[in-house]
């Protein structure tokens, strides 16, 4: 199945491929924001494929520490990573209950300070309820959203397991009688929000500077020198000048690894 435009797709049971470890990290609920360029297409179950790229002990280790100290912030100082980061391989899916610009998410009061520090993209799609494959599926991906084959759905649905996330978070919708209300613009109208407590002095927090600084050159990997599209670039800690000045192109034809 070849790409297609965002707008004129029929998502029946969408499925994204993404690079390692961002791939894994998000099926195991330890991510809990999928960042893009654009706003989410789809709400609802989104299924996980991992890229054919091995990722390399580096980048691994890097967006490992990048969890860990971010996590710390909320109190959860153990997290278990997966063992392994299969490529090429359905792996699980998860639920984008919504999509909010990223000014928004960072600035989000009723989210722990740890998801907002995941905020580093233009767009921030919300996921939920993480569901792993006992035996991820062999299978080649595509750019972009598109529809998982019909056999694979099939055998898939069969050998899902529900993910313990290591911290479990409801993201509250700004209209509670409407499911699909967290949309970009809308917390600025429906929800409380208030100064950006997540933006961390990393003069202070020397650890979670270095763990920043390591997760953003882990993402440099993925340039448009190397892959093509044009990106929403890195939001580092700091000020607005200096991240800024530090912004990263990280969008790959597949995936944003934030």
């Amino acid at each position: 199945m070849g790409s297609r435009r965002r707008d004129d797709v029929n998502y029946r049971n969408p499925c994204l491929t993404m690079h390692q470890p961002w791939a894994s990290l998000l099926v195991y609920g330890i991510k809990r924001i999928e960042g893009r360029s654009w706003p989410s297409p789809v709400t609802g179950r989104l299924w996980i494929h991992a890229a054919s790229k091995i990722p390399d002990p580096e980048t691994i280790k890097a967006m490992e520490d990048f969890y860990k100290q971010i996590y710390a912030l909320d109190g959860v100082t153990h997290l278990k990573f997966p063992e392994h980061y299969p490529v090429s391989r359905l792996l699980g899916c998860v639920e984008v209950v919504g999509c909010v610009k990223c000014e928004e998410l960072t600035s989000w009061e009723d989210v722990p300070q740890g998801v907002r520090l995941e905020g580093q993209t233009a767009f921030c799609w919300l996921c939920e309820q993480p569901q792993k494959l006992l035996v991820p599926f062999e299978m080649r991906g595509n750019q972009g959203v598109y529809n998982l084959e019909k056999r694979i759905l099939e055998g898939a649905l069969r050998g899902l397991c529900p993910v313990e996330p290591p911290m479990r978070v409801k993201f509250p919708l700004p209209d509670p009688r409407n499911p699909l209300s967290i949309k970009p613009g809308s917390l600025a109208h429906g929800l409380k929000t208030g100064p950006n407590k997540s933006k961390v002095d990393e003069g202070s927090s020397p650890n979670l500077a270095a763990a920043i600084a390591g997760a953003r050159a882990a993402a440099t990997q993925f340039s448009k020198k190397s892959y093509g599209p044009p990106t929403a670039g890195f939001r580092g800690q700091g000020s607005r000048n200096n991240a800024k000045e530090n912004a990263q192109r990280l969008e790959t034809s597949y995936e944003q690894p934030w």
